[in-house]
Parts: structure tokens; C-alpha cells; sequence
């Protein structure tokens, strides 16, 4: 084999010498994988198992240098480029066909000066890896839902989480980026240095370059938060969303509730016979004080008549979590609930 066929950004191919890839993959201090490399499946895949696309090379990057040298090879062969970050973008924009992945999952590292309430945080990094460390010194900042998601993609796309009525989106918490830009250059954007990138960067989602790296503003945290899911039959969503609308005006920052119209999953506190009907679900985070939970509980349960709920109060810093009861057809919560 003499060279690599290489899609290009018009949509046509490159026959890319193999003597030009060996002098990209001697000057990483990553991995450069082809199809015949050993993990290249494993490193192609994504959190959608639908999306089955096959690069042509994948660059993982371990240092910015990295991300620049493959930028630096695209632009000089024109090649078709994507960017994987955590890799949970339903979508699969992280994987190209046939062009060049540039990794930065490996890139996942997070540190937090609890002193300054900052924490700087590699591209790769997912969002358990941030919470993990932050919590350590009862700090946050607010991120999405699930803790599988990349820090990279959810920021640049503005970043809305459990603890966004509270401390607002992630791109509001952000303070300043590292980045390579299209051209290879690296660049730091703030709100005093490239002004305009950095405006673009906080919701504006990609192409703007590759960022290699975040700062965030942290916030002091009590870390004990009420979670909760109520299952409500599709035929009581009207009712339950009006309500849940009223409700929502007047609820607390410190309260979040989110609703889901879906098929009911295999939820362990959901009757078998309810799996697999169309539900709507009420998803719901409280981190406020936990004194009012049990009235609060009560108020939701006014929405309508649940198929199943379940609630736990949990402590975030230890991860320690107690149920606090799993009530059936509307029988409510009382009592305080504790960690």
C-alpha cells in the first residue's frame, strides 16, 4: 500500500501518500489509527450504536500540539474533517466517512482551584469526571443530565442542566477557552482576549475551531438533592403539562422539572403491563431545602394520577442514596426525606 484514499471537502477523494501519514504519526505524542489498527472500531464508535461510519485516519489527541499537527495535515490535503469530544451527540457528527477524525476524548482531565472556585477542564473530559471533582470541595457548575455526555459539545452548545435555573447555562459559567483555530494557530479567548470568539464560542455550537481546553466558575453547593420521576398515562398529559405549567411559574430556582413523552421503559417501580404504553414522564431535581421536600412532593402529585413513582433524597458529595418510598396510582410521600 502506497497511499490512502481520503475523502476531501468538496466530496472527491485524495490519494494521500503513506510516507506524508508516517510523518503526522511521528510527530504526535497520541495515536494515529487507520482501519487496520486494532482499536479502530473502538475508537469510531459513538453513544448512537446507529451511527456506523468508518474514517479514513483518527487522530487522538493527547496535548494540543496534537490537534494542532492534525488540523495542520487537513487543511494542507483539503481533507474532510469532524471532531469528537465526549461522543454523545445522537446525531454522529463526531465521525466522518472516510475522512480525518480528530479525538480529543483522551484529553479528559479536569482540575478545580478551590480557592479561586475555577476548575479547568481538558475537551475529552465527560461530565461525571467534572462533578466528581468539584463535589470533593462542594462545588459546581451547572451541566446537562446525564453524566456521559461530553463537557466540549454540551458547552459550545450552550449547556442547559439540572442546576441551570439556579447558576444558569453552562456557556454563562464558562470563562475562557484554549483553542486551535482552522489556520493551526492556538488561541485563548475570554472576555478580554478575542472578545468576538469567545461571544461565538458560548452557544454558537462548532466551527470555530477545536478547543482543547474550558474554564469554568464554580459555585458553592449543598450537596443534597431530592430527585424524582413521576409516570403519567399519555391520555393525563394535557392535564398534568397545564398544571405542570402553572406550577412552574412560581416554583423556586432551586427546582427543576423536566417533562418526556415517550413509551414507558422498564422501569423497576412501573407495573409490567404499563411498559411499552406511550407515558409522559415528569423528571425532577429540587436542591433546595429539603425541609419543604415533602410539601413539594405533595404539590406535584396534584397534577394527576401517576402510573408509578419513585423519589431518594441523595448526597452528591459521598454519591450515598436512600429511597424514600415508591408510591403506586397517586398514594403520596410524607415524611422528611434524609441521606
Amino acid at each position: 500500500m502506497s497511499h490512502y484514499s481520503l475523502k476531501l471537502l468538496d466530496g472527491g477523494t485524495a490519494e494521500v501518500p503513506c510516507a506524508a501519514v508516517d510523518v503526522l504519526a511521528a510527530g504526535l505524542r497520541g495515536d494515529l489509527l487507520t482501519p487496520e489498527s486494532s482499536h479502530y472500531d473502538w475508537a469510531r464508535s459513538v453513544w448512537n450504536a446507529m451511527i456506523d461510519h468508518r474514517p479514513g485516519l483518527i487522530v487522538r489527541c493527547i496535548v494540543p500540539s496534537d490537534v494542532r499537527s492534525a488540523v495542520d495535515f487537513a487543511r494542507e490535503h483539503r481533507l474532510l474533517v469532524s471532531v469528537r469530544g465526549g461522543g454523545h451527540n445522537i446525531a454522529g457528527h463526531a465521525v466522518c466517512e472516510g475522512g480525518l477524525m480528530i479525538d480529543v476524548s483522551p484529553m479528559r482531565w479536569v482540575h478545580v482551584d478551590p480557592e479561586a472556585s475555577v476548575a479547568l477542564v481538558g475537551a475529552g473530559a465527560l461530565l461525571g469526571d467534572l462533578d466528581r471533582e468539584t463535589l470533593t470541595h462542594g462545588l459546581v457548575t451547572p451541566l446537562g443530565i446525564n453524566s456521559t455526555t461530553g463537557i466540549a459539545g454540551l458547552t459550545l452548545g450552550g449547556g442547559f442542566g439540572w442546576l441551570s435555573r439556579r447558576f444558569g447555562l453552562a456557556a454563562d459559567n464558562l470563562r475562557s477557552v484554549d483553542l486551535v483555530g482552522a489556520d493551526g494557530q492556538l488561541l485563548h479567548a475570554s472576555e478580554d482576549e478575542n472578545p468576538e470568539l469567545f461571544w461565538a464560542l458560548r452557544g454558537g455550537g462548532g466551527n470555530f475551531g477545536i478547543v482543547t481546553s474550558f474554564e469554568f466558575t464554580l459555585h458553592r453547593f449543598w450537596p443534597e438533592v431530592l430527585t424524582g420521576l413521576l409516570v403519567y398515562p399519555l391520555d393525563q398529559a394535557r392535564t398534568v403539562l397545564r398544571a405542570y405549567r402553572e406550577f412552574v411559574a412560581t416554583a423556586p430556582d432551586s427546582l427543576s422539572i423536566w417533562g418526556v413523552l415517550r413509551k414507558a421503559p422498564p422501569l423497576p417501580f412501573l407495573e409490567e403491563r404499563y411498559r411499552g404504553q406511550e407515558v409522559l414522564i415528569l423528571a425532577v431535581c429540587y436542591s433546595g431545602d429539603m425541609k419543604k421536600a415533602p410539601q413539594l412532593v405533595e404539590s406535584l402529585h396534584q397534577f394527576g394520577t401517576p402510573l408509578g413513582n419513585t423519589w431518594a433524597a441523595s448526597c452528591t458529595a459521598t454519591g450515598r442514596r436512600r429511597s424514600i418510598r415508591c408510591c403506586r396510582r397517586g398514594r403520596a410521600i410524607t415524611g422528611s426525606p434524609t441521606t
